[in-house]
């Protein structure tokens, strides 16, 4: 009678089923199981790709070119300036969110919704977004 090769590949099979609720397809090695069984938990438990990232490999994957522009960083020290009804914003980076007429915000988003009474993208809002050229 015969072993398995790999004795770890009847864990890995059911590891497997039991994260992606369904068996494995044929032929896929013990070592890419694994891995991509710890990834799926590691998604589940973190909440995976931001929904930006999912966006562009869904149009990679469909042979579209990504559309979706990358978030700038901003390092402390940076200023934002954005006028609105007649009236300039200056908007601070500081360690840990923006700081604007003496108050600290989490993010530009609220800052924007502040200032406008409605929900912004608070990057977009203040200009940050590239302008993403289209092939097509």
């Amino acid at each position: 009678m015969g072993r398995d090769p790999n004795p770890e590949r009847p864990a890995a099979l059911s590891d497997w089923a039991t994260v992606f609720g369904t068996p494995p397809p044929p032929y896929l090695s013990v070592s890419f199981m694994q891995r991509a069984a710890g990834y799926q938990v590691q998604c589940k438990k973190s909440g995976g790709l931001p929904a930006s990232t999912r966006r562009a490999l869904q149009q990679i994957a469909t042979g579209d070119e990504p559309k979706s522009a990358i978030a700038p960083t901003l390092s402390p020290g940076a200023h934002l300036v954005r006028e609105w009804n007649g009236r300039t914003y200056q908007v601070h980076v500081v360690e840990g969110g923006f700081e604007m007429d003496g108050k600290t915000w989490r993010s530009l988003s609220a800052i924007a919704k502040h200032i406008t009474g409605a929900t912004w993208s608070g990057p977009r809002f203040f200009g940050l977004n590239a302008k993403v050229k289209s092939s097509q």
